[in-house]
């Protein structure tokens, strides 16, 4: 199963054989002992869409006056629920690859590739690496080792080229017990001073944050949908995006790794901050307690993080972690609940850096928890949400909090959302929120912020394209932010963004 949202409960014919908690990892079930073949066999699949205080992401299942339940959660997008991914049924011999793990490093015109084969069973293990042409480049004997590729050509952002890692099992006998094959990046990832350096140059990125999310399908995954959105993105002059707000389908970083994009990965733990719920009160007056996000709550948020990270390893357009967006990141208790999954994090993969999502609540003189992190991602909606259609006023506070972060933390700032809602149609010669060319301004007023102000390194517009949340007063429809509409439109600003991004035009 490559997602099941929330909670699925797996049976075939009349015996459970799988369970597993969290929305957007995949997980798997072996059915050797409950299968015959030629014979017919029943799966049956139990998907549960509740949120708790425990799970990730967080919510509440209250009781209704009359008599049914409702499921508050307090993350911005809708709570969509099934298998919208893609099911499979495969088959391994009895020895077999259980996974490959590869980590790569460049010196000069030299590349490297450190790779890690696991397996159940004994057999001896043989790597080829071939590159797009399919010669080979490097070969090795035993389950680790390190190969050295010369003249070798790295993976960039615009620049998808892959080697291929053949992973071999072979008996005593030299025959082919499994085979796999390992798309290869080799590519360098670093943070020095307040550069964000892929190959050790600076890089700027440029993008959005997006959702799976689209008319009809909802969040299931869609082939076409999703080379459409990154033609949009490529007309645009995206070079990155994030995946707001949970682990994207692997199809998604499949593509990503192919056609040289960067990607942020996050994973599901959105909504874990009673101070703000988008969508009404918690009803909790602590984040942080045993009877809201726990320890419990801890210890799933731990293993979201084992899964994501097993899961996307390898992909070279990962370049950062983000193990949360928007989470209560000022109160005593959040460096005791962040600072172990920071270290999971470092722990299970130290080539790359991690980071969190902060919100607007928590200024930098109120913060901490970004000292853990490696690099400083804010969201902030000077212009709306605060100073609402005050434009000027909002300029000044954006770059006075910008300078403030560069100044506390001298780290790398990635503005990861920043938008305003826009009806499609509705125009003015003022600035008047909603309409189409107040966005295109407020895009305009801190893109020449971020241009002052040394050490950020990467615009992420909120949002792609609008899309589904559930009903309140200020969501008329879904969220309004995209640039694009939920069917794909370009709005206004989407050419403004286009002449930025665009200059080679």
């Amino acid at each position: 199963f490559d997602a099941a949202t929330h909670r699925a409960v797996v049976w075939v014919d009349d015996v459970q054989v799988a369970e597993h908690e969290g929305g957007y990892t995949p997980f798997e079930a072996d059915v050797t002992d409950h299968v015959t073949p030629g014979e017919p066999a029943r799966i049956t699949v139990v998907v549960n869409n509740e949120l708790t205080w425990e799970s990730i992401p967080p919510g509440v299942v209250a009781d209704t006056p009359t008599g049914g339940r409702t499921q508050n959660y307090f993350h911005d997008f809708f709570n969509y629920a099934g298998l919208h991914r893609s099911v499979w049924l495969h088959t391994t011999p009895r020895e077999h690859i259980t996974a490959i793990t590869v980590d790569t490093g460049l010196d000069g015109a030299t590349g490297t590739v450190r790779y890690a084969v696991e397996q159940a069973g004994t057999a001896a293990v043989r790597v080829v690496l071939r590159d797009a042409a399919g010669t080979e480049v490097a070969s090795a004997e035993g389950a680790e080792g390190l190969l050295t590729v010369p003249d070798v050509h790295p993976w960039a952002p615009g620049d998808g080229y892959l080697y291929e890692l053949e992973a071999r099992l072979l008996d005593a006998d030299g025959n082919l017990v499994d085979g796999y094959l390992q798309p290869v990046g080799v590519r360098t990832v670093e943070i020095r001073g307040t550069e964000f350096l892929v190959n050790g140059e600076p890089f700027y990125f440029r993008g959005f944050g997006k959702h799976e999310d689209a008319i009809i399908r909802g969040k299931g995954h869609d082939d076409a949908l999703m080379v459409h959105d990154f033609e949009l993105m490529d007309w645009i002059g995206a070079n990155s995006f994030r995946t707001s707000h949970y682990p994207y389908a692997e199809e998604v970083l499949d593509y990503a790794d192919r056609h040289g994009i960067v990607v942020i990965d996050e994973t599901a733990a959105v909504g874990m901050n009673v101070r703000f719920t988008m969508h009404g009160a918690s009803g909790a007056e602590r984040t942080y307690s045993e009877d809201t996000i726990s320890s419990v709550t801890q210890r799933n948020h731990l293993q979201a993080i084992r899964e994501l990270i097993a899961r996307d390893r390898n992909h070279p357009s990962v370049v950062l972690w983000c193990v949360a967006n928007e989470p209560d990141a000022s109160v005593p208790e959040a460096p005791g609940y962040f600072a172990p999954l920071f270290a999971e994090v470092r722990k299970l993969d130290p080539s790359r850096p991690v980071g969190f999502v902060n919100m607007m609540f928590d200024q930098p003189d109120r913060d901490v928890v970004t000292e853990l992190a490696d690099i400083i991602m804010v969201n902030r909606y000077y212009g709306w949400y605060v100073q609402t259609g005050d434009l000027a006023t909002a300029e000044v506070a954006l770059e006075s909090e910008l300078r403030k972060w560069a100044e506390k933390h001298g780290k790398p700032i990635i503005m990861t959302e920043y938008g305003a809602d826009t009806l499609a149609g509705l125009h003015a010669v003022v600035d008047t929120p909603w309409s189409e060319e107040y966005q295109a301004d407020f895009l305009d007023m801190y893109h020449r912020v971020f241009d002052r102000v040394d050490a950020v390194v990467g615009e992420h517009i909120w949002n792609f394209a609008d899309f589904a949340t559930r009903p309140a007063i200020v969501r008329v429809d879904g969220n309004k932010k995209g640039v694009f509409t939920r069917d794909r439109r370009p709005k206004a600003a989407a050419f403004s963004v286009r002449r930025r991004w665009r200059r080679d035009l």
